[in-house]
């Protein structure tokens, strides 16, 4: 096979998986400008190769430069990676949307988005959003790339393993060759809804995770946490029309035991903060990073009541988050709820029949 031809990247959103990802590429050979809105950041990057506010310690690339200029990082690319999250996503395509709206020549390949939400309000993925305020580019040529990775090691270059979703398997195949590296494996799926249902609200259980280890709680309530949870993505995602496969892969179990588990995982670090007695007030306060989960959770609470999906571990985490609920008061109701067969609540799985002797 012959090797995959060199691209010109530009990173819209210079945080620590858009930093991450840069620096990835930038080894690869890749040309690659990262565009971040801190000036810190550009100036730290550009001079000194390094991210002192996100990823700090880890030395970058020394190909890797950054701008705060959006047209001199969008420019001229071949591929587009959004890493911009998702309360912050509409103003900054609005404002690429014209920038390759006066320059046609200008439009890129194609666009990969690593941003793992859904918007509050409108209730929509990210893909839905692109679709919308990023008409330049069709969406046959983006692609969503999720899975079980933190943006420290894989800038430390440990091996991972992600997936990549996109409506066009070409192009799918395309970006596959462009983001793998040997500590990189990349597979690819055209399931979008699932890779970004999976993305988004994994993070939600991660809070509910992180609560439980803050409360003390042993590690049979986190795996019994980890898997219903599970249960709850795969039944929004196959009411959404995701194929019910995906929750068991990489952007969704993967994805979702990290997150749930490892200690550099933000939305479950809000949650054991929550469960030592701090306010969330405080919590968000003092974060730098943002923990998606936070505002994902009230998206989901919506979309499951308007889908009529029950999803009662992410419902409790909403009514904690925005409502003041008592934690141990949450956990209680959660275990006296109505008992069921193991599968009744996944929505189109199907699961095991009954066969009397």
């Amino acid at each position: 096979m012959a090797p995959e031809p060199r691209a010109s990247v530009g990173v819209i959103g210079g945080g620590s998986w858009g930093t991450a990802l840069a620096h990835l590429l930038a080894t690869q050979g890749h040309e690659v400008v990262v565009w971040a809105f801190e000036e810190e950041v550009v100036r730290a990057v550009r001079d000194r190769h390094e991210n002192p506010i996100y990823l700090a310690g880890i030395p970058l690339a020394p190909s890797l430069t950054a701008t705060t200029d959006l047209a001199a990082a969008v420019t001229g690319r071949d591929v587009l990676l959004s890493v911009v999250p998702t309360p912050y996503l509409r103003p900054v395509l609005r404002s690429l949307q014209e920038l390759l709206a006066a320059r046609p020549g200008a439009v890129p390949g194609y666009l990969v988005s690593a941003t793992k939400g859904i918007e509050n309000d409108s209730l929509m993925l990210v893909s839905e959003i692109l679709a919308g305020e990023l008409p330049a580019i069709p969406p046959g040529h983006c692609a969503y790339l999720s899975g079980p990775s933190f943006a420290r090691e894989v800038a430390r270059g440990l091996p991972t393993a992600v997936t990549l979703a996109s409506q066009s398997e070409s192009t799918a195949k395309h970006l596959q060759a462009v983001f793998t590296a040997p500590w990189m494996r990349v597979y690819t799926s055209p399931d979008v809804v699932g890779v970004e249902l999976g993305g988004a609200v994994k993070n939600v259980i991660a809070i509910a995770t992180g609560a439980c280890a803050g409360l003390g709680l042993g590690a049979d309530t986190i795996a019994a946490l980890i898997t219903r949870g599970e249960a709850e993505v795969a039944a929004l995602g196959t009411a959404m029309g995701a194929h019910p496969l995906t929750f068991l892969g990489l952007a969704g179990i993967g994805d979702l035991v990290l997150t749930c588990t490892g200690e550099l995982s933000r939305n479950r670090t809000v949650g054991m903060r929550l469960g030592r007695g701090e306010s969330l007030r405080t919590i968000l306060k003092e974060m730098r990073m943002v923990a998606e989960g936070v505002r994902t959770t009230r998206s989901v609470y919506q979309l499951a009541k308007k889908l009529g999906v029950a999803m009662p571990i992410c419902s409790e985490v909403y009514h904690v988050l925005y409502e003041g609920a008592d934690l141990r008061g949450a956990v209680d109701r959660l275990m006296r709820r109505e008992l069921k067969e193991e599968w009744e609540d996944l929505t189109g799985m199907g699961g095991p029949t009954w066969r009397e002797p």
